[in-house]
């Protein structure tokens, strides 16, 4: 045995998983030791998800062997994970939310009062002891879990995995939707010290530097190999990863044409927490949309597709004044609006249906003989469109919930562009993909804008803005507070206007 193994928490040796003739995971072996941030790296794809859906008891490895502490590990379902000390804070979220934060929480064993039967007053008591252990004493344990913002259910997520993991805890893309990294950041500095052996999965390289002392890549469903990250360029990670040098940055952007016509004008609008708002978008323009977590990014969003009320403003589709009342009778005005919403999961896929399906959906009837549309038709429609978003064909087979999130929003996107509406409204549309991903997003979304569509976006990361985006409007407090075009549009003055502060504004202009 050698010295890595006999000192390994946990132990994966030769793992292996098919679905069909797919093969998802090839022999993958990974060795984290006690107290030890591992991150785990690749591409959508790669096989990453498959590798946590085996550890967490979600599926059965065909191939291999696990061991925790020197014990053989197989779980056969989630809970039997738990009760060894294995939980997962997963990407997509496994929150019920129908629920309360506080069953959420307990589940699936509630406290028990005197007669034996579930407690909600023992229960509302387990979770505030949790939530003020976890830092988040400003959650009521009483609030249902739909109810709450995508970062504030990605906290709740990391916080009850953190609960059960005392061998092994695994964090997959936990930042993705996170406002706060610190906090997670301190949370994981803590477990550390716990010697719970914590497996990292992040596209973020920045922040796997700051927390992992290790990693280990996997390509094509293989474990290419494990590298110590003090000794590891980025240049060689990617390399790792994908079989080839990085790509070359995407060109920068086009210039605005000023005259063009407004394809979508917004006028002193007001829902939610956002306040006399007023911008337009033009007819082949990418504007970015910058704001820090909570000040009115998602009520902007949510308002121009028709899933918010809205208390005041107007909102002009093509020169023509529209009300909109939801997504469908957004796709009818002028050339039509269509939206990529936040959470893929829960907002976007019909898991179970085919990534053909998900794609073709908006235009199902349009397709259908006789009422009915054949699977073959399905994919042949959703065909060229998955080209422009570097979707591979194969994919158009699967069910979509068995794709990476990666691929996952790439049918998405193909599908926004499928309903043929010249403008798109595009909530943080690469969060939680990988590198690769990102640059087939963004060059689907400039190629859809060069030939003519209109495109609005926020975006979490600012990198992507600064690349992205021809326009860059940051909110701020629910108000537009800056907005700066082109050349003009760089980190240090998106970092400065985000807080309040526009004094770096290079030619932007201060709200």
């Amino acid at each position: 045995m050698s010295f890595e193994e006999s000192t390994a928490a946990v132990q994966i040796s030769k793992v292996a998983k098919s679905y069909g003739p797919t093969v998802a995971l090839d022999s993958v072996s990974i060795d984290l030791r006690p107290g030890e941030v591992h991150a785990l790296l690749g591409e959508n794809g790669a096989g990453k998800s498959t590798l946590v859906k085996i550890l967490s008891g979600v599926v059965k490895a065909d191939g291999g062997s696990m061991s925790i502490s020197g014990r053989h590990y197989a779980p056969h379902d989630i809970i039997d994970a738990r009760s060894q000390g294995v939980a997962t804070a997963f990407q997509e979220l496994s929150l019920l939310p129908n629920l309360s934060v506080a069953e959420n929480l307990m589940l699936p064993k509630m406290p028990a009062g005197v007669l034996g039967l579930a407690s909600r007053r023992n229960t509302t008591a387990a979770a505030r002891a949790i939530l003020e252990e976890y830092d988040l004493a400003q959650f009521d344990p009483d609030t249902p879990v739909g109810v709450l913002s995508l970062s504030d259910r990605q906290r709740l997520e990391i916080a009850r995995a953190f609960t059960h993991a005392s061998k092994l805890l695994i964090l997959d893309e936990p930042t993705a939707a996170l406002a706060d990294v610190e906090w997670l950041f301190r949370l994981v500095r803590r477990q550390k010290t716990r010697d719970t052996a914590i497996l990292y999965i992040s596209h973020r390289l920045g922040e796997v530097r700051s927390l992992c002392s290790r990693a280990t890549i996997l390509r094509n469903g293989k474990s290419i190999g494990t590298v110590a990250l003090s000794g590891a360029s980025d240049e060689n990670i990617f390399e790792m990863m994908v079989g080839r040098s990085a790509r070359q940055p995407v060109a920068s952007h086009p210039s605005r044409d000023d005259h063009a016509a407004k394809a979508l004008e917004v006028s002193g609008l007001s829902s939610g927490i956002l306040r006399d708002v007023s911008f337009d978008v033009k007819r082949g323009e990418i504007v970015g949309i910058a704001a820090l977590e909570g000040q009115g990014q998602r009520d902007l969003f949510r308002a121009l597709i028709g899933l918010s009320r809205t208390k005041s403003g107007k909102v002009s589709v093509d020169g023509v004044q529209a009300r909109i009342s939801g997504p469908g009778p957004a796709l009818k005005i002028g050339q039509g609006i269509a939206y990529l919403p936040e959470d893929r999961k829960s907002e976007g896929i019909l898991a179970g249906l085919s990534t053909a399906s998900n794609v073709v959906l908006p235009i199902m009837s349009r397709i259908a003989r006789c009422g009915i549309v054949w699977p073959t038709r399905e994919r042949s429609t959703a065909r060229a469109t998955a080209e422009t978003v570097d979707l591979q064909q194969r994919y158009l087979n699967f069910k979509i919930d068995e794709l990476s999130g990666g691929n996952q929003q790439k049918a998405l996107l193909a599908r926004v562009i499928m309903t043929g509406a010249r403008t798109l409204l595009l909530f943080d549309p690469t969060r939680g993909v990988d590198v690769g991903t990102k640059q087939s997003i963004y060059e689907a979304i400039r190629t859809f804008a060069a030939e003519g569509g209109s495109v609005l976006f926020y975006s979490s990361e600012l990198p992507e803005l600064v690349h992205l985006a021809q326009r860059c409007i940051v909110l701020y407090g629910g108000r537009i507070f800056a907005e700066y075009a082109e050349d003009a549009i760089d980190e240090q003055t998106l970092v400065s206007a985000l807080i309040g502060h526009a004094h770096g504004n290079k030619g932007g202009v201060a709200a």
